[in-house]
């Protein structure tokens, strides 16, 4: 098992990330498996461990604004929303800017970068104290579900990654919302901790949705078809339960389709969106180890997380095919 966070946990972490290795490194989202976005070795480990196609973008994660700008080129747009969302569940896709040392494993071969200052004093003081910025999806095997504690990072990659900094549950728990300002329009490509609605406020203009250009060849990453999906088919805007499904409920689960239900859980007994984010990948894991052929969910709504929410569950109900294919 890799090393959990001990007294000795941090130093390790930033001798690992310096040496071209892999730690796994908790976010106020998601826990992500990091390495120097600037050595492409390095990277090409984290796409090797979690079987990641290579034409999917990484984030990079800074300390702050000034260690952003070193990368990416922010206009007024850019700015406003930083200044306004980070640190913060907030990634911006901006021109590179020239001379950047993020590597081209990094971007994809974009002209483009993805830039988020997190609301984690671990994951800043490790970009500081290894001296680079940090490529950082979430660690888990690709189009798996995200990970939220570092018993399901330790679950779902084990050796593949040498050290796992452990503080806790993750207190967003749906990944940073992603935003392009690559032209006229700033675009939403992905829903996630930063509702959309904030955001609008801020630009003082609505956010245009990805184009198929987009989600053919991502402009950012998270943005495939089929992700965060468990072993488990999935069912949405589930009201009945059918014979050996489990249920994942928003509100108080109906006593009907508990008794009905191979397992049960709810994602907030009080219809709260907030609470239902950072229950969601925990609750999609917990049900999908009990077997279930199927997970049954019910109508979320689309306000504010909900958007998030409801993007994470429409992918993990994707149709899979080829190393992401249910095995029947």
């Amino acid at each position: 098992m890799p090393d959990f966070l001990a007294a000795d946990g941090f130093r390790r972490a930033a001798e690992t990330i310096r040496a071209g290795g892999l730690v796994a490194v908790p976010t106020e989202t998601v826990y992500g498996l990091a390495a120097d976005a600037t050595n492409a070795e390095a990277c090409a480990r984290i796409y090797a461990a979690k079987g990641r196609p290579r034409f999917n973008p990484l984030i990079s994660h800074v300390a702050d604004t000034e260690a952003a700008r070193l990368h990416g080129l922010f206009d007024a747009r850019a700015l406003a929303l930083a200044d306004a969302f980070w640190p913060g569940p907030l990634t911006l896709v901006v021109p590179r800017r020239p001379g950047s040392p993020v590597c081209d494993l990094v971007t994809a071969g974009l002209d483009s970068i993805a830039l988020r200052v997190p609301d984690s004093p671990v994951m800043q003081a490790l970009s500081r104290e290894a001296g680079c910025p940090l490529a950082a999806p979430s660690a888990n095997r690709s189009g798996r579900i995200s990970p939220t504690t570092a018993q399901a990072v330790d679950e779902d990659l084990g050796e593949r990654v040498a050290v796992i900094l452990d503080t806790g549950p993750t207190r967003v728990g749906v990944e940073s919302t992603i935003v392009a300002l690559l032209e006229d329009e700033a675009r939403l490509l992905r829903p996630g901790g930063t509702a959309r609605e904030d955001l609008e406020r801020v630009l003082g203009a609505p956010l245009a949705d990805p184009t198929a250009r987009d989600t053919d060849t991502p402009a950012g990453p998270g943005m495939l078809k089929s992700h965060y999906a468990p072993r488990a088919r999935v069912r949405l805007e589930a009201r009945d339960i059918d014979p050996g499904e489990a249920f994942l409920g928003f509100g108080p689960v109906p006593e009907e389709i508990a008794r009905k239900a191979c397992a049960a859980r709810t994602l907030s007994e009080t219809y709260n969106v907030e609470e239902a984010a950072a229950r969601l990948f925990s609750d999609l894991r917990t049900l999908d180890a009990t077997g279930a052929a199927s997970i049954a969910v019910a109508p979320v709504p689309k306000t504010g997380l909900g958007e998030a929410i409801n993007d994470r569950l429409t992918r993990a109900a994707a149709e899979r095919t080829g190393a992401g294919a249910r095995a029947d």
